[in-house]
């Protein structure tokens, strides 16, 4: 039986993002390392999904449908959410008010241009990955909006990063990886493999 199972969303679909996107992509495999089921899907209207974007309403019906498939497969097992800027806006909404859901991670907050006041009254563990650089999701809105939040909570900005965290992968992995180790020690002896 998996010991904590993983779900991670990818950005906008009006603009490209799908299942298949780099971050998303990255942090998945890197999870998976560690020894966790991670499900990956495309949010309705990307990639082969059917239906039609709906401004972030239906993709939180798919969010949760995500959530039933991982908690129905993996009975008991507790779920990490994670999601890359509009499916971290989306996925960390249904997160915070989905008791199955034990931990949150939000990769490049697109803090610039969603209501990501919902976070407030969410006192999961929450760590968030963002560029330095995020054309999206500013620095200064990004550390504003943590310092409102209830711990347990973590920052780390990645340097020179964009939005995309072009050429920076890496950070933002070990960045995941140093959280998800730390909070489940058991996970060490994978580390290595990740």
């Amino acid at each position: 039986m998996a010991r904590l199972a993983a779900v991670v969303c990818h950005p906008h679909p009006l603009y490209g993002g799908t299942l298949h996107s780099k971050v998303v992509y990255q942090v998945a495999k890197m999870l998976h390392r560690l020894g966790l089921p991670v499900l990956r899907f495309n949010f309705r209207g990307a990639g082969m999904s059917e239906g039609k974007h709906d401004g972030g309403r239906g993709e939180r019906d798919d969010v949760r449908a995500a959530i039933d498939f991982l908690a129905e497969t993996f009975s008991g097992a507790p779920i990490l959410l994670a999601g890359f800027s509009f499916g971290a806006s989306v996925g960390l909404r249904v997160g915070c008010g989905d008791e199955r859901v034990a931990e949150l991670v939000g990769l490049g907050l697109p803090a610039d241009n969603f209501d990501l006041s919902f976070l407030k009254t969410c006192g999961k563990p929450k760590l968030f990955v963002q560029g330095g650089l995020d054309q999206f999701g500013s620095q200064e809105n990004v550390r504003q909006l943590i310092e409102t939040l209830p711990d347990p909570k973590r920052l780390v900005v990645v340097e020179s990063a964009d939005h995309f965290f072009a050429g920076k992968l890496d950070q933002v992995n070990g960045a995941v990886r140093e959280w998800m180790v730390g909070r489940h020690p058991e996970l060490e002896a994978t580390r290595g493999a990740a």
